[in-house]
């Protein structure tokens, strides 16, 4: 049973350091929150998404997951793949992929119509780091551990989060 909600840590969670927050404060249900930082997201040299008016989801033991929204996003390089998954506090997510990649593997997700609670970020895209370079006011964002998992690691946050081996009672 889960028994973490962002009101205390675990014994074993990092103490956060100056200008730093740790996964273990970050609420459940979910929070969703204004981000004002730039973020980018590119492929090689071709920008596919810039925006200073993200969404930042902050769930207990994940790193952030930034959304950005539709007009700051090159829908001309992505197209819809196949797939979907249901998150309980989001909905049913849809996936995105390149349009000139030549296969079908997903660099973003989105929620066409998510739950009430989350309609703010309706068809916003949230970007794989481990797939396509994400920036964070210019911090390369590095991918969370495991393979399902879309969080945004940086130097703003510590954990230990969930995705890592041994944490899949989490």
């Amino acid at each position: 049973m889960w028994n973490f909600s962002g009101q205390r840590r675990p014994d074993f969670a990092d103490e956060p350091g100056p200008g730093q927050e740790s996964v273990w404060d970050y609420p459940r249900p979910p929070a969703l929150v204004d981000c004002a930082q730039l973020i980018e997201v590119k492929s090689g040299t071709m920008v596919l998404a810039r925006s200073e008016h993200s969404k930042r989801i902050l769930e207990t033991a994940s790193p952030p997951t930034i959304y950005i929204p539709p007009d700051d996003i090159r829908f001309e390089l992505l197209q819809p793949v196949r797939g979907a998954s249901m998150c309980e506090w989001k909905g049913l997510a849809s996936y995105w992929g390149m349009t000139n990649s030549g296969d079908s593997m997903a660099v973003a997700w989105s929620y066409p119509s998510p739950q009430p609670a989350f309609t703010a970020i309706r068809d916003w895209l949230c970007f794989y780091p481990g797939r396509v370079e994400c920036f964070v006011d210019g911090e390369r964002v590095r991918p969370q551990d495991g393979g399902f998992y879309g969080g945004w690691v940086t130097d703003a946050i510590v954990g230990p989060w969930k995705g890592a081996p041994g944490t899949s009672h989490w």
